[in-house]
């Protein structure tokens, strides 16, 4: 087994990058994993053009773990402002709580301390009590703030009204 590598994606990467983070997400493969939205959300997570024009985003980057050559992990970082925002944190859900999650999350990190940013911040389904616990014990902290779901079906179909609330750690 080789070396597990974090690096920025490339647009060669998007078929794979698309496929992983519908299986992780939704659909009975996402079941697998403890990450699942399929009980709250149907339809897709996201699509090529929309992983590409994540990628053609200047202030952004989606970083990949790969092991033994394979592409088992992804989360997608966008500079906003003073912060790093972090969304799209996927892993195959067959490897789910083997440390990937947490290994992208310290680079996330580490990439907001490069790039000085005062805090990573993300938005979660509040439903999702679990992860909201995941991130909870590795600093992050509710602010208060919410926002509305997206309306457009690109982002999913959900199966009850859903919202997000901010998510925030102060990086150092």
């Amino acid at each position: 087994m080789s070396q597990p590598i974090i690096a920025p994606a490339t647009p060669t990467d998007i078929p794979a990058l698309n496929l992983l983070v519908n299986s992780a997400y939704r659909g009975d493969s996402s079941r697998k994993g403890w990450t699942t939205e399929a009980d709250l959300l149907d339809g897709i997570r996201t699509d090529e053009a929309g992983l590409q024009a994540m990628l053609d985003n200047p202030a952004a980057t989606i970083l990949t773990y790969k092991s033994d050559n394979q592409l088992v992990g992804c989360v997608y970082l966008e500079i906003k402002g003073d912060s790093l925002y972090l969304g799209m944190l996927t892993v195959s859900p067959d490897l789910q709580a083997a440390g990937i999650g947490r290994q992208l999350l310290e680079a996330a990190e580490d990439q907001a301390r490069a790039q000085r940013c005062r805090a990573v911040t993300m938005t979660v389904i509040p439903q999702r009590t679990e992860l909201i616990a995941w991130y909870n014990r590795r600093g992050y902290q509710p602010t208060g703030e919410t926002q509305p779901f997206p309306t457009s079906p690109q982002f999913g179909l959900p199966k009850q009204p859903l919202s997000f609330i901010v998510l925030e750690k102060l990086i150092n």
